[in-house]
């Protein structure tokens, strides 16, 4: 588990660098995209392997109800990951959409995996994102709202997190790892 928490580390520290030690980050010029890239991709790695290699040590078990909520949740997730692109309306609303998104889809995650590996990695991803949320809102001050759009414009959205929820579906069975129940 060694590995999660270092993917984990590497991940929020990669995320935190520009906000955190903004001097250093614009001091990389053109690099620091690439060096941040990478940094990234190599948490992703980390968190993976140990992930994989973790033993799974139970500390609950939720009834089947959580996987309906966890359906629910993760379609929602997908739905607040890209909203903050659309010019629509929803994103009127909430100032970190995709980070919000980040925190629903770990609560889903969550509620269907009561091992400790998934604990550390979900609940890590999701106490980043807030983190992240508190850190980008401190340095930006009072949040000006977008300005509004249209209704269409949240709907494609909508449609394209229907198709995503559905690949992810699929995905996951192929690993044999099922993520929905319909009955």
């Amino acid at each position: 588990m060694i590995w999660i928490v270092a993917g984990l580390a590497l991940w929020t520290a990669a995320h935190l660098f520009k906000r955190v030690l903004p001097k250093q980050r614009e001091a990389l010029g053109k690099l620091g995209r690439p060096i941040v890239t990478v940094l990234i991709l190599a948490a992703v790695g980390l968190m993976i392997l140990g992930y994989r290699a973790a033993e799974e040590e139970f500390l609950y078990a939720l009834p089947e109800c959580a996987w309906y909520a966890n359906n629910l949740l993760m379609l929602i997730a997908l739905f607040l990951m890209d909203i903050g692109r659309a010019k629509g309306i929803v994103r009127t609303w909430i100032r970190h959409p995709m980070l919000l998104g980040v925190v629903v889809w770990s609560v889903a995650h969550l509620l269907v995996n009561g091992d400790v590996p998934s604990l550390i990695l979900f609940g890590g991803l999701g106490l980043w994102a807030l983190l992240e949320m508190a850190v980008i809102s401190h340095a930006e001050g009072d949040w000006q709202r977008p300005a509004r759009g249209r209704f269409r414009n949240d709907a494609v959205v909508a449609v394209i997190a229907c198709v995503l929820y559905a690949g992810i579906v699929w995905i996951h069975n192929w690993l044999d790892h099922p993520a929905l129940i319909l009955f």
